[in-house]
């Protein structure tokens, strides 16, 4: 068992594929922000890479555990600690019973990530132990005092993961993110194109794992936006009610707001781009006023980024301590 002493914040339990096969039925696949930071931490505890952590944002949870074992922690430099003494990240830590492991606020990126050995061993909900915490598909937002299982555990060698082999979050706070055209980019003028690929975007506060909100420069619409039938909507952004790819940029009149792993599954609004899943990490760490560049890619290039960080999502990527 691991208690939890303080929450953090909305700390929850996250595996992946995540919840598949239930998005017609309005259950997103949920899933950690950025996969990369979750699967490294899973592999240094010994765990399969998808197993079942946790994922927190801007402030993490302080952990007691109830008996000997491993654990890591990664993504966002939280500041973490094990009994009040300073610890790495991206390494496996032993931890004793009795002892807790506390994150504080991120200094760099949003989220970070847990990992137990054995994994969080929560029931599955819908096929899935990752948490929708909005609805309470798979429960909720970890509270004080709430107790987690852990599965059985296998062999743990101490390692560490190198720097070439985790995501670099810049303390700049300015991200290159990458993006395809389409599904409904002929719905935009050129320009237009051309703007959002040549512009700067600022995350608004108001974001979340269900979207990020951009603020930005106008859009512009192609004809087709203006004479259309009329179950298209009145306004240009609005179009027949159909299927967000993952990762859309849906605009919803002015707004951009590019669909996350919490977002709904369909809509009457255009998604002239959608963000490349290998991406989805810089969009995990991206923070209130952040400024969001896009590099126009095929789908090509976009298939190639995602399989690259697959491969590097591997044992042979970490280092013996």
């Amino acid at each position: 068992m691991i208690e939890v002493i303080k929450p953090g914040l909305e700390t929850s339990v996250q595996e992946l594929p995540g919840r598949l096969g239930y998005w017609a039925q309005g259950f997103p696949p949920s899933g950690p922000m950025d996969a990369w930071s979750f699967r490294m931490a899973n592999l240094l505890v010994g765990n399969k890479r998808d197993t079942a952590a946790l994922e927190c944002q801007f402030i993490g949870p302080s952990l007691r555990v109830s008996q000997d074992g491993w654990a890591a922690v990664t993504g966002a430099d939280m500041g973490a600690t094990l009994d009040g003494v300073p610890v790495e990240a991206w390494v496996s830590l032993p931890v004793r019973a009795g002892q807790t492991l506390a994150l504080g606020g991120a200094k760099a990126g949003a989220r970070g990530y847990v990992a137990f050995a054995g994994g969080i061993d929560v029931p599955q909900v819908l096929g899935s132990r990752a948490t929708f915490h909005m609805a309470g598909v798979g429960g909720y937002a970890l509270r004080a005092g709430q107790r987690l299982a852990l599965g059985p555990a296998g062999p743990v060698r101490a390692r560490r993961v190198p720097e070439a082999a985790r995501p670099a979050i810049p303390r700049t706070r300015t991200w290159t993110v990458e993006a395809v055209r389409g599904p409904n980019d002929s719905w935009l003028t050129g320009e237009a194109i051309a703007r959002f690929y040549g512009s700067d975007w600022t995350v608004q506060a108001k974001s979340s794992r269900t979207g990020i909100r951009l603020t930005g420069p106008a859009f512009t619409f192609a004809e087709r936006a203006f004479h259309k039938r009329p179950e298209h909507g009145q306004d240009p952004s609005n179009i027949l009610d159909h299927g967000y790819p993952l990762g859309a940029v849906n605009l919803a009149g002015q707004t951009p707001i590019i669909l996350v792993n919490d977002a709904p599954s369909t809509g009457g609004f255009v998604n002239p781009f959608t963000v490349a899943s290998a991406a989805f990490w810089k969009l995990a760490h991206a923070r209130p006023g952040d400024v969001l560049r896009f590099r126009e890619v095929t789908v090509r290039e976009a298939q190639d980024l995602r399989r690259a960080m697959d491969a590097l999502c591997h044992e042979d990527s970490l280092a013996e301590v």
